[in-house]
C-alpha cells in the first residue's frame, strides 16, 4: 500500500520534495502527518481542490493523519500567491461564515472522523509583538521578497502591503504548530510550502516534505479555475449548474479534468478519453455530478441539461426574481444574480451572452414583467417587476 501510494503521488505530482525521503518514510511504513491549508476567502470550494483532495484521500486510506488547517487568521491577511495586486483584507465575521461552508463540502472527499481539523487562529491571534518579531527574524526580507508574485510586483511598480509579508510566515508556522511532516498544495503554493520547511528547521523540527499539485484551468480554458475569476464549477453547486458547467470546458481540456478530478480508475478513463469530445464531456459531467451528489442527481442533471440544448426547450421549472427597474438591464442582471457585477453583466450583454425569451439582449433592452432572461447558456430567471 504504501509503494502504491507513493506511486499514485508520484504520478500526479508536479514536483515532490525530497522525494527520496518521502518515499522511505512510507516504505518504512512510518505513519505520517498530512498538512493541507485551505483559507476561507470565498465561501465555495470548487472542483479544483479535487486535485489535492483526492491525494488526502489517498493518505487517509494509507492510515496516515489528515491534518486540515482552516486558514481563519491568515484569511485575513490574504495569501499573495499568484497575485498581481494585494488582496482586499477580510473582517473575521466573513472569514467566520466562509469556513462554515467548507465542512460539509470536504465531507464530499474525505472521512471527517479521520481528519484533524484545525483553526490557525489557535496559535496565530494569541500572538504578542514579541512573538511576531521572533517569528520574523527566522528569515530575512530577501528571502520572501524573492518569491515569484513579490518580484513581479516590484518590477511592475505595483504595491505590495506591508502586512502581506506576514502572510509567508504565518503560514510556514502553521506546519511547526501541528508538527507536520507532509504538507501538499497547488503549485502557486510552492514559496509557502519551501518557507515552511525553512521556519521548521529554524524551531528545531524536522522539515516536512512536500508535494505540490497542477492547477486545474477554468471553464474559460486559460486561467486557473477561481470564483473570484468566475471560472468556476463549485462542489456546492446545484447538479444542474456542475454538469452544465463542464459541458462548457474547451475540448482540449477533457484530458485533463478525466485525469484530475474525476475519480474515475485508469480503465474508466481510458474509455472516456476514447469517446467523441461531446460524448466525453457528457461522461465527464455525469461523473462529477455522480461523485458529488449521487448517481439519481447526475441522472436528473443530464436529462435537464437535454431538454435545454439538446432540444431547445426552455428548462420546465424556471426561478423568479424581482427587479425594481426593468429598463435597466444591467442592474437587473446583477439584482438577480446573473452578473457578478455591472461591469461582468455589460460584458456579457456585449459578447452576445444575453437573451430576453431566446433573443439576443443589447444594452438598452427593456424587461417585460414575464420574461425570461437568461445568461450564457445555462442560467435564466423569470422576471417579475417588483
Amino acid at each position: 500500500m504504501s509503494r502504491e501510494l507513493f506511486q499514485r503521488l508520484r504520478e500526479r505530482a508536479v514536483q515532490i520534495h525530497v522525494e527520496d525521503h518521502l518515499r522511505a518514510r512510507l516504505e518504512r511504513g512510518d505513519r505520517l502527518r498530512v498538512k493541507l491549508g485551505l483559507d476561507p476567502t470565498a465561501p465555495d470550494l470548487h472542483v479544483g481542490h479535487l486535485v489535492v483532495l483526492d491525494v488526502l484521500r489517498a493518505f487517509q486510506d494509507g492510515g496516515h493523519t489528515v491534518v486540515l488547517i482552516i486558514g481563519d487568521y491568515t484569511a485575513m491577511i490574504g495569501d499573495p500567491s499568484g497575485r498581481s495586486e494585494t488582496r482586499p483584507m477580510l473582517t473575521e465575521e466573513q472569514v467566520a461564515a466562509n469556513a462554515e461552508t467548507y465542512f460539509q463540502q470536504v465531507d464530499l472527499v474525505l472521512d471527517r472522523s479521520k481528519i484533524e481539523v484545525r483553526h490557525n487562529s489557535e496559535w496565530l491571534a494569541g500572538m504578542s509583538a514579541a512573538d511576531v518579531l521572533r517569528l520574523m527574524a527566522k528569515a530575512t526580507l530577501q528571502q520572501v521578497l524573492q518569491r515569484e508574485d513579490f518580484a513581479d510586483r516590484m518590477k511592475s511598480g505595483a504595491a505590495i502591503g506591508a502586512h502581506e509579508i506576514l502572510y509567508p510566515f504565518s503560514q510556514a508556522y502553521d506546519s511547526v504548530a501541528v508538527e507536520a511532516d507532509v504538507e501538499i498544495g497547488g503549485t502557486d503554493q510552492l514559496f509557502n510550502l519551501l518557507f515552511g520547511r525553512e521556519i521548521q528547521k529554524s524551531f528545531g523540527q524536522e522539515p516536512q516534505d512536500i508535494a505540490v499539485f497542477p492547477l486545474l484551468e477554468g471553464t474559460d480554458g486559460e486561467q486557473k479555475m477561481s470564483k473570484s475569476l468566475g471560472n468556476y464549477i463549485g462542489l456546492a453547486e446545484p447538479p444542474e449548474e456542475i454538469y452544465g458547467k463542464t459541458m462548457s470546458i474547451p475540448d482540449r481540456l477533457i484530458e485533463r479534468y478525466v485525469r484530475l478530478v474525476s475519480g474515475l480508475d485508469p480503465k474508466e478513463q481510458a474509455d472516456v478519453l476514447a469517446m467523441k469530445p461531446r460524448d466525453g464531456k457528457a461522461a465527464l459531467a455525469r461523473q462529477l455530478v455522480n461523485r458529488l451528489h449521487g448517481e439519481e442527481a447526475a441522472r436528473r442533471a443530464e436529462e435537464d441539461f437535454d431538454l435545454k440544448f439538446r432540444k431547445r426547450e426552455l428548462p420546465q421549472e424556471i426561478e423568479e426574481r424581482t427587479v425594481a427597474n426593468p429598463k435597466d438591464l444591467v442592474a437587473a442582471l446583477v439584482e438577480t444574480g446573473l452578473g457578478s457585477s455591472r461591469g461582468n453583466a455589460r460584458h456579457l450583454i456585449e459578447q452576445g451572452g444575453v437573451r430576453i425569451n431566446g433573443q439576443k439582449a443589447d444594452v438598452d433592452a427593456e424587461l417585460k414583467d414575464g420574461d425570461v432572461l437568461q445568461a450564457g447558456k445555462r442560467r435564466f430567471v423569470r422576471i417579475r417587476v417588483g
